[in-house]
């Protein structure tokens, strides 16, 4: 990822204003205080409730409502507050400006319900502070807005004018010699947000290419801000494309343990909130059907509201006297639902509404004709299953081939005969039960796969994990060394091992028996869980040893990290019983160097330096350099 001085920029970036302002270069001093900041936050009353409202909603139901934006800020911390500050002027600021071909008021639609969304996702999965993320995910696509801001003419030609073969990144790399993913991370970085949380923004598009080991904090929240992402599109979906965005969901909802109903209900009450924070924010959310409608095919949502064999009909004549007879024999002789158009124009805007089964249309008709009613519904997503009938006085061969080229499904020869137009809609009606009875299948299968995700995770999950301790096992664990050694190389970061094996274990379990044994092991794991980096992977190897992979860590760093982890080990207290058990740790250190050729030589590595931690008298930390080893204390 580049700094923000290598980016090559030709206009001013969005940038907080006012008292936003005033925050940030506060909050950038060492002897900053919260009385200070809440001082300045109370002279912008709109700042001032939505802090107060976003730590109440922080706090979710724990502990008493705060009323003060002094106790605002005690809650949220004042990182957060700065973060939150300057995303709210952002918003205040840039609700239009002078790009014509970006809509500021969708761009900051989508990145609220982006932002409630790695909230709510983030707290379920545990995977950070969720007042922070709330902030993240408002920004994570302020690059966007940069970009606009920057480039008003270039980037509206952009967007106008983009290729469905390319991506939005490539056409702005191609264009601008940037794009909007890379100026988001470098203006994130300028604020002060976390490289721990800017590079899974970064990379949040594409998470499977971001290279993250599996199981680290890093790959879990860039697919966390993926499936956020996600449900701000369906946010701002047409309806249309409901049903398909929520079948991509519900696979997403899977991969992180939620079935139908409970991703559902979670989505409901994201919307909900949406709504709430639009208005305090003055941001349009769209009031959308319940997850478990838009999930349902549209077809099946209107089965109940037609009497069998029913069918919603789009007549389409510019003739009145002629559209009058037909309208009034569907509707009346045969029971049909219609609407109608006088021009295919019409007719197009009146499909996108009424979403008919069936559209009956006139061949020759001024503006738009049939033909040409009949390719542009076919190059709809939805306007490819309407059954579509021409009436036409033109039967030669060669313009019904060209009219059943076009998408035509059917012909009726003017003037129509009731008995045929009969016959003809009820092969129609057939055609509508197959098709809806595929999307029920479609949406059983949709179904299905959401919880055969769920179950394959969890199988995954049980596969990979030590059941006595929690923690990934052996294979996990080297699986994820795996992935780090291959960082290590595409980054050119260095990696480190522990190796921590329990001293004298043995002895616990003769003296205490394996339930304390059992218990003393689950207890070591899980200090030794809290006490990792926030990007280090633990694992239990097997027995009564541990590994630990410190990606980005030097030998020097390692050593450190392993005696402080020593200490901690030391200091921890098992009860069993009306006893008191202590432990210590041997822990053996290893840093990849290049004459090593995979990850078993660096475990090998941490492994000698392991015996020789023993060798030493235990409880310690060792690492051998060029042959000599070197401990701690």
């Amino acid at each position: 990822m580049k700094k923000l001085e290598h980016i090559p920029l030709n206009g001013e970036l969005p940038s907080p204003k006012g008292v936003a302002l005033a925050i940030l270069e506060l909050c950038r001093r060492e002897d900053s205080t919260i009385a200070e900041v809440a001082h300045i936050a109370q002279t912008d009353p709109a700042l001032a409730s939505r802090l107060i409202r976003q730590a109440n909603a922080a706090a979710q139901g724990a502990g008493r409502p705060v009323a003060a934006v002094t106790d605002a800020i005690l809650r949220l911390g004042m990182g957060t507050v700065r973060n939150l500050a300057m995303g709210f002027s952002l918003v205040d600021q840039y609700q239009n400006g002078p790009c014509e071909g970006f809509d500021y008021q969708a761009f900051w639609s989508h990145s609220l319900l982006m932002a409630l969304a790695v909230q709510q996702f983030c707290t379920m999965a545990h995977a950070g502070s969720s007042e922070e993320l709330f902030a993240c995910g408002l920004l994570a696509q302020v690059g966007r807005l940069s970009l606009a801001t920057v480039y008003p003419a270039a980037y509206s030609t952009l967007l106008r004018n983009t290729d469905p073969a390319r991506s939005l990144t490539e056409l702005e790399q191609e264009h601008l010699q940037t794009d909007h993913n890379e100026l988001t991370a470098a203006l994130l970085t300028e604020w002060g947000i976390p490289g721990a949380l800017v590079e899974p923004i970064y990379h949040h598009e594409h998470p499977e290419a971001s290279g993250f080991s599996e199981g680290s904090r890093p790959h879990q929240l860039v697919h966390l801000f993926y499936l956020a992402r996600r449900v701000a599109d369906l946010g701002l979906a047409p309806e249309g494309e409901h049903n398909g965005r929520t079948a991509e969901l519900l696979f997403l909802g899977g991969k992180i343990g939620l079935n139908a109903d409970e991703l559902g209900a979670t989505i409901d009450e994201l919307v909900r909130r949406w709504r709430e924070w639009g208005e305090l924010l003055r941001v349009p959310a769209s009031a959308l059907p319940s997850f478990a409608q838009m999930s349902t095919p549209h077809a099946m949502r209107q089965e109940e509201q037609r009497g069998a064999g029913a069918l919603r009909v789009l007549l389409v004549d510019d003739d009145p006297t002629s559209r009058t007879i037909m309208e009034t024999v569907l509707r009346d002789a045969l029971g049909h639902s219609v609407v109608c158009a006088r021009t295919g124009s019409e007719a197009l805007a009146v499909a996108v509404e009424a979403q008919p089964q069936i559209v009956i249309t006139d061949w020759l008709m001024p503006g738009l004709s049939g033909l040409e009613l009949t390719r542009a519904l076919r190059a709809t997503e939805w306007g490819q299953t309407i059954y579509l009938i021409m009436l036409t006085s033109l039967d030669t061969e060669e313009e019904v081939s060209e009219a059943f080229e076009a998408g035509v499904d059917d012909f009726l020869t003017k003037p129509v005969n009731v008995r045929t137009l009969r016959a003809r809609l009820r092969a129609a009606w057939h055609y509508v039960q197959l098709l809806e009875a595929w999307e029920r299948d479609r949406a059983q299968l949709k179904q299905f796969a959401a919880e055969l995700a769920i179950s394959n995770r969890r199988l995954e999950h049980a596969a990979m994990t030590d059941l006595l301790t929690g923690l990934p096992n052996r294979r996990a664990g080297m699986a994820a060394l795996a992935k780090a050694w291959a960082a290590a190389d595409r980054f050119q970061q260095p990696l480190s091992v522990l190796v921590l094996d329990i001293d004298h274990f043995k002895r616990i379990n003769d003296t205490h028996g394996h339930a304390v044994g059992d218990k003393a092991l689950s207890e070591v794991a899980q200090q030794l869980q809290r006490a990792a980096r926030k990007d280090d992977s633990v694992c239990r190897m097997g027995g009564e040893e541990f590994l630990m992979i410190c990606q980005n860590a030097d030998l020097k760093a390692a050593l450190l990290a392993a005696d402080r982890l020593r200490r901690t080990i030391e200091a921890l207290q098992i009860q069993a019983g009306d006893s008191t058990i202590r432990t210590t740790v041997s822990i053996g250190v290893a840093s990849r160097l290049p004459r090593m050729a995979d990850t078993d030589a660096l475990v090998n590595a941490a492994d000698r330096a392991l015996y020789r931690a023993k060798e030493g008298g235990r409880n310690r930390s060792c690492v051998i350099v060029q042959g000599q080893a070197r401990c701690l204390p």
